[in-house]
């Protein structure tokens, strides 16, 4: 039966069993992090073999015979650019190939568009009056982070069940110039699992901003990590939509071993128009004489390809299915008719979004945080950390293991209906 049906004394009754309860479960002395997207142990073992590849008796030479160990090949060695083109959905030509963080190439793209320019002839986004970006929310916090970072004006763009508002995306960028920049994570959204639909995709690539310098930062953090690899979700190629629709320059690609390797040792990478790597080759001749390049060398040799990619991320699956399925379980169990929240059912990504009742995120994840289980910063999933409604909590099972996560959101879900019954009994 829904709380909000309940009578005031049942209410009464049931918040002094459920704040019992609270206390028993704080004397257990919980310790447990579910703020970030990591990967489990499990994961990370499940990957090792990937560091006898390459031994003091290896071959270091690429395909194209270049020695790995040394200077060069500043935008990657072709076998990773193939294998990034692969992951992306793209081809090699379009790819350049980094460090090891997906997230610094966004940032180092926007910094450089902020002092020079996006392409010769553009006014730096430094000397302009105002600068503003569209921001998908809920959306992924360090994103945000970034253009906050350089004072970029971020407006909050509401997502659908296909992805962002295309309406008032398309009404937005043609009318106001100083809109340079959309974030956007096509696949398994974070923090919501969202896919954008065909249309989306078709409508994005074909969007008429008034700025010539406009850009869509496609991060496609989560392009293969599918939890049935067997039916996975396909997206669109971006930048092929792109150039059907005559805007080849439109569109910066990302993304990353991170979730599929080693989180902080994959390598990243960006795929884009011609044009656009022409300008982004003369900041990396400047910025750096090559990325580890033995580093990529290790990927491909391990990896091999495609279809070895879709292999480790199979085991990935069979890892983190389960500890999705347990959490959306006891949700369901616990909270599934009392009407106090609801919350998404991914097919993939890393993430589970769950929306409270108004003004009840803060309260929900400082009692978790009370009670030993740190979350996500209520509101980190829209811009400034400022989520108007406060609802919107992320919930990110992959890094505690398959126990710790069901003792979890088990508090999770206590949390939500002690702060719910307050709630409730302040408005009867």
């Amino acid at each position: 039966k829904a709380y909000q049906d309940r009578a005031r004394e049942e209410l009464l009754e049931l918040q002094a069993e459920l704040e019992q309860r609270y206390k028993e479960v704080k004397k257990m002395g919980f310790q447990l992090d579910m703020s970030r997207g990591k990967p489990g142990i499990s994961q990370l073992n499940s990957i090792m073999g990937m560091m006898d590849v390459l031994d003091s008796q290896s071959d270091y030479q690429t395909e194209e015979g270049f020695d790995s160990r040394n200077y060069g090949a500043m935008d990657g060695i072709i076998e990773a650019k193939r294998l990034m083109a692969d992951i992306m959905g793209t081809v090699p030509e379009k790819v350049v190939v980094y460090g090891n963080s997906s997230l610094s190439i966004m940032y180092d793209s926007i910094s450089r568009c902020y002092t020079h320019g996006v392409m010769p002839g553009s006014t730096p986004w430094c000397r302009l009056e105002k600068v503003k970006w569209l921001c998908p929310a809920p959306g992924y916090d360090r994103h945000f982070a970034i253009t906050e970072r350089f004072g970029i004006e971020m407006i909050v763009i509401p997502m659908r069940e296909d992805g962002p508002d295309m309406d008032q995306i398309e009404q937005l960028v043609a009318e106001d110039e100083s809109i340079k920049g959309i974030w956007c994570v096509p696949k398994y959204s974070n923090p919501q699992g969202i896919n954008y639909s065909d249309q989306t995709v078709k409508r994005m690539a074909a969007l008429k901003p008034k700025a010539a310098d406009f850009r869509i930062y496609w991060d496609n953090a989560y392009a293969v990590h599918d939890f049935d690899p067997e039916r996975p979700t396909e997206i669109l190629d971006i930048l092929s939509e792109c150039e059907k629709a005559g805007n080849s320059d439109l569109v910066y690609e990302f993304a990353s071993t991170s979730k599929i390797s080693f989180s902080g040792a994959g390598i990243a990478a960006m795929a884009a128009s011609f044009a656009n790597l022409e300008e982004i080759r003369k900041q990396l001749k400047i910025m750096t004489i090559g990325y580890d390049k033995i580093n990529q060398l290790r990927h491909v040799r391990y990896f091999k390809n495609l279809e070895g990619i879709h292999k480790q991320m199979t085991i990935h699956a069979e890892l983190i299915r389960p500890k999705f399925e347990a959490v959306l379980k006891i949700l369901e169990t616990e909270l599934g008719d009392l009407e106090i929240g609801f919350w998404t059912k991914p097919l993939g990504g890393y993430f589970i979004s769950f929306e409270a009742m108004e003004g009840c995120a803060k309260a929900i994840v400082a009692k978790c945080k009370e009670a030993g289980v740190t979350m996500t910063q209520a509101g980190a999933t829209y811009p400034y950390g400022n989520d108007p409604k406060d609802t919107n909590i992320r919930i990110a099972p992959t890094f505690p293991t398959l126990e710790e996560i069901k003792k979890t959101a088990k508090l999770f879900a206590l949390c939500v209906k002690l702060v719910s019954i307050e709630k409730i009994l302040t408005q009867k």
